[in-house]
């Protein structure tokens, strides 16, 4: 069985992987970072979602010498040309203060009137193999921004994002149906053939 490794101390993101991996039929052994805790977390010096999520993967590649896969996402609205970007998790100044982060978003946006509200998860896959083989995909789940929160599902702007075709924000949806359409579900789903054909 081949042995992968996922750049995160999140167990949920590797679940989430591990079960995109199980139904394409891949037989694919992976472990989160917090199996290698003798690596140090990465600092996310990219300039775009892909930069960051190869800085992550090709580090944890160098330092296991196993094929790693990384992701970077954040959110991007269109009339503030694609901020908060990769600076969403600390879009208030402190990285993950999800309520301050949204707070202030929110306070930009007041003026904004609902038909230019639109805006997008975006998430970047890499994978990275010891011998410095790389790969990134991509994948958006598009939408309108509120002007409340609503949900209390998910985690940082998911209360304010409204996917196209729903009446209900991400954080209204259960995880499921989440993870059916997220931009994270959407980006493993493609890396799925490149793992398949770099892995064998």
């Amino acid at each position: 069985m081949k042995r992968l490794i996922l750049a995160t101390r999140n167990a949920n993101k590797v679940t989430e992987l591990r079960a995109i991996l199980s139904g394409a039929g891949l037989d694919v052994e992976l472990s989160g970072a917090d199996a290698y805790p003798e690596v140090p977390d990465v600092k996310e010096t990219g300039v775009t979602f892909a930069e960051n999520a190869l800085l992550k993967a090709h580090a944890l590649a160098g330092a296991t010498g196993l094929p790693a896969v990384a992701d970077d996402s954040g959110l991007c609205v269109d009339v503030m040309n694609g901020a908060p970007g990769i600076f969403s998790a600390r879009w208030a100044g402190r990285h993950g203060d999800d309520r301050a982060n949204l707070e202030l978003l929110l306070a930009q946006l007041s003026d904004v009137p609902a038909p230019h509200r639109r805006g997008s998860f975006r998430c970047a896959a890499a994978l990275a193999l010891p011998d410095g083989t790389e790969r990134v995909v991509e994948g958006r789940l598009t939408g309108t921004l509120r002007h409340e929160p609503a949900g209390k599902n998910g985690f940082g702007y998911d209360p304010i994002l409204q996917p196209d075709g729903e009446d209900r924000t991400c954080a209204e949806l259960t995880a499921e149906e989440k993870n059916a359409i997220s931009h994270r579900g959407k980006a493993f789903r493609e890396l799925v053939p490149v793992i398949r054909e770099l892995l064998g």
